[in-house]
């Protein structure tokens, strides 16, 4: 593990006996700190915190940003305000998906971009490419190794910030932000964002101001069931809300049309790579769709598991497991659109057997008041 990288909050974990790091796109991060179904179950319930600053930010700025993104990323861009936040995706020109990610309008032509870690120097390499002559007022700056990311998730998490912050935290929507918010005594960039399926908010700031925001929100919330949380958790609790996960359920092999994140890709606006591609599948019909299988014979679905019917294969598994909230065995699966209707019964293989499952509408869970993302 010595060659693995470390965040700026890895000497932390030493408090926790039963934390257990694992490598994660050659990052040495924690799976559990307590284990994966109480820091679920906690989220869930009351709240979690999860360091994630193993992701990747970007700083695009200057004459020409909104145009540069317009062109590199399927969402509206020109939608955003100050202050807000969206979800998109960056495509290759057949389609396939370079990243998904978060644009943050900081003000006028200046953004952050928030990446997986994974895709981090690809992305960068990316963007770079594609800064033409005609962009040449844009520059572009990765900022990921001085930055550090906080998620704190769950119903309770409101009520837990707002002992370490002054900010009217019931006025700041979801997928919007502020960036110059006082935390713990640290200046953060504050923001109703997650990946859970819960309410929750993620809280950017410089490296060397770890310790105080990670000790300070603990204290804070310990009287209310705040527990830190690690991948496991934040996989299982992403996957019950079908929040999907680049090189699971995105790919370049897989276009935002057959995950099913349409809703994030405006076909109506100014061009941008790959439009023409989905324009083209979206024409043709989508040969395969994104869909929610529940086992009937005892088995629990796992990524890249063949799923069959009528004695062929027609797709494969993204994400399964037993859901720690519905203690059902639940999986995602990219499956021949002819087998996605709801109530079809098709077969997964494991270990060897093919065992029954049934087509599902996901996501599998939605928190009682959803707020629908821009």
């Amino acid at each position: 593990m010595e060659s693995l990288r470390r965040t700026p909050f890895y000497d932390l974990y030493s408090a926790y006996a039963e934390s257990r790091c694992i490598d994660f796109g050659g990052w040495e991060l924690p799976v559990q700190f307590t284990g994966i179904v109480k820091e679920h179950e906690a989220v869930r319930e009351r709240a979690g915190l999860f360091d994630v600053s193993h992701m990747g930010e970007f700083m695009v700025t200057g004459s020409g940003s909104e145009a540069f993104l317009q062109l590199m990323t399927t969402n509206d861009v020109s939608r955003l305000e100050d202050g807000a936040a969206q979800y998109t995706l960056m495509l290759y020109p057949g389609g396939g998906v370079v990243d998904d990610l978060l644009v943050y309008r900081l003000g006028e032509e200046r953004y952050m971009l928030v990446v997986n870690a994974s895709n981090i120097d690809k992305d960068f390499q990316w963007l770079q490419e594609h800064l033409t002559p005609e962009f040449s007022g844009v520059s572009l700056k990765n900022v990921s190794d001085e930055t550090l990311l906080l998620a704190l998730q769950g119903p309770l998490a409101e009520t837990i910030l707002a002992q370490v912050t002054q900010v009217p935290l019931p006025e700041l929507k979801p997928f919007h932000f502020i960036e110059q918010a006082e935390v713990c005594g640290v200046t953060v960039l504050l923001s109703r964002t997650g990946y859970t399926g819960e309410d929750g908010f993620e809280l950017y700031a410089p490296a060397d101001t770890a310790a105080a925001l990670w000790n300070g929100l603990l204290e804070a919330g310990a009287p209310h069931g705040l527990t830190p949380a690690g991948l496991g958790a934040r996989d299982t609790l992403r996957f019950e809300a079908k929040l999907p996960l680049y090189g699971q359920e995105l790919s370049a092999d897989i276009t935002p049309l057959e995950a099913g994140v349409q809703f994030f890709v405006k076909l109506d606006k100014a061009d941008f790579i790959g439009r023409d591609a989905l324009l083209k599948q979206k024409e043709a019909g989508l040969p395969r769709r994104l869909v929610g299988l529940e086992m009937i014979d005892r088995g629990i679905p796992r990524s890249h598991y063949p799923v069959y019917a009528d004695g062929v294969k027609i797709g494969e598994v993204t994400t399964g497991t037993q859901s720690p909230t519905l203690k059902r065995n639940l999986g995602l699966a990219l499956l021949d659109a002819a087998y996605t209707e709801t109530g079809t019964e098709v077969y997964v293989e494991i270990r060897g057997k093919q065992l029954k499952a049934v087509v599902i509408k996901a996501p599998f869970y939605k928190k009682s008041q959803g707020v629908k993302p821009q």
